[in-house]
């Protein structure tokens, strides 16, 4: 059997101690299989299990080792598509629904970090950055649109403003999101599988499931072992690969880089960032930040489609890293790694059924630290028989990307080519 190690990342170098989890041999039965110990498998166990059901996770390599343990560790409300382009797309009943939900994955990691005393630096307010007077009068329609639906920790910011919460001349303003933040990523998903330990769910890890048994007892088949299990939740993302062929056609596996430097020091960091707010801008290809518990500065942005590792990961993000903060040029980068994150042409999470007995959620396209812990929620409820909140989800229109999985690539980047032109040019 091989042995996945984490990438060498910032997030595994400083990750809190973990216990084995050997890999699965032999057959087990549960009433739960869950394919995948990222965040959405892990957020639906929790809940499944708080509510009474035998649940075992099987996750190709170790817990948090896609996405949840590689991404910014930003805390933000809502999803890669607004509420108000859901409303557009699907009325305003389903928008109803998919809009109150649409700031509870927040609420939930904080509940999850409180409950089980989960300690992965979490820290309160995000900040969403305009370049243009075209970006901040998005960002005025947005917090109109977030208070329609009760959302009321939001303060529009000037220039000057913006400038007392980061040291970034570029920014004519911007929105902070007091519910809104940033995590340890990799150590919040370490402490929810210890979670889901402490409550009595299974954790093989090293333990790719090869194929799916479809039928009225499902089974999952491991390299040397099964689960047989009632339900099955898919919840692979950008790493399931081929596994379900139909989820496969209806999504892309995009890479996203990041850099930390070396610690700055306390007195640099808070000329950086004062009150240890993170930041992301509101360009298309967006860049974003913040700063660790250690004070060193995490900066990521960037996509390459199609989740192929670009060969110096440094020399793509550091030049965007001295554009907003070119008093770091002297600064030594100590991290750089890659991680991928699932793509969908709508931009919005794909959420269904697959027969009686097979769920799924993918494709957060970007937003998916909170996004996930609400749909663990939400599949768990539809376990329950609580089908309303799954529907609002299964509802939403999917569509294959255009000239099939060959061309998807080609025609995305293209795509983004001319939305990042129309950000550099101001339109």
């Amino acid at each position: 059997m091989v042995n996945t190690p984490y990438p060498q990342s910032y997030y595994a170098a400083s990750a809190n101690p973990v216990p084995p989890r050997p890999a699965l041999q032999g057959e087990v039965e549960t009433d739960v299989c869950i394919i995948g110990a990222g965040y959405t498998g892990l957020s639906s166990a929790l809940f499944l299990l708080e509510n009474g059901f035998k649940v075992s996770i099987v996750e190709a390599a170790k817990v948090g080792f896609g996405a949840s343990g590689r991404n910014g560790g930003q805390i933000v409300n809502s999803y890669s598509r607004d509420i108000d382009v859901i409303e557009r797309t699907v009325g305003p009943k389903q928008a109803q629904l998919l809009g109150h939900m649409a700031f509870e994955g927040g609420r939930i990691i904080r509940e999850r970090v409180a409950k089980y005393n989960i300690q992965c630096d979490l820290k309160d307010g995000g900040v969403f950055a305009a370049l243009t007077s075209k970006q901040m009068g998005h960002l005025e329609s947005q917090k109109r649109l977030w208070e329609r639906f009760g959302h009321n920790q939001l303060e529009l910011m000037d220039q000057k403003r913006i400038r007392e919460v980061v040291a970034c001349d570029s920014y004519i303003g911007g929105m902070l999101d007091m519910s809104g933040g940033h995590i340890h990523p990799l150590n919040l998903a370490l402490g929810e599988a210890a979670a889901v330990e402490s409550l009595g769910g299974i954790i093989y890890e090293q333990t790719p499931a090869v194929r799916i048994e479809r039928g009225a007892n499902p089974v999952v088949h491991t390299p040397q072992g099964k689960v047989r299990a009632k339900f099955i939740i898919v919840a692979g993302n950008a790493y399931l690969g081929n596994l379900v062929p139909e989820l496969a056609a209806k999504s892309m596996p995009c890479g996203t880089q990041v850099i930390t430097t070396e610690p700055l020091g306390e007195e640099l960091a808070r000329t950086l960032l004062p009150q240890d707010y993170c930041v992301e801008d509101c360009n298309y290809l967006l860049d974003y930040y913040r700063l660790t518990s250690d004070k060193r500065l995490i900066f990521g942005g960037g996509v390459v489609y199609g989740a192929r590792d670009p060969a110096n990961i440094e020399a793509i993000i550091r030049p965007k890293m001295l554009k907003a903060f070119p008093q770091l040029k002297n600064v030594k980068i100590d991290y750089a790694w890659t991680g991928n994150f699932l793509l969908t042409l709508s931009r919005l999470p794909q959420v269904g059924r697959i027969g009686d007995n097979i769920y799924y959620s993918q494709g957060c396209s970007g937003h998916g630290v909170t996004y996930t812990h609400l749909a663990g929620k939400v599949l768990a409820e539809a376990l329950r028989g609580q089908a309303e909140r799954f529907d609002a989800f299964a509802g939403l229109p999917h569509y294959p990307f255009p000239g099939g999985q060959m061309l998807r690539v080609p025609f995305s980047a293209i795509g983004a080519w001319y939305y990042s032109l129309r950000d550099r040019l101001g339109f």
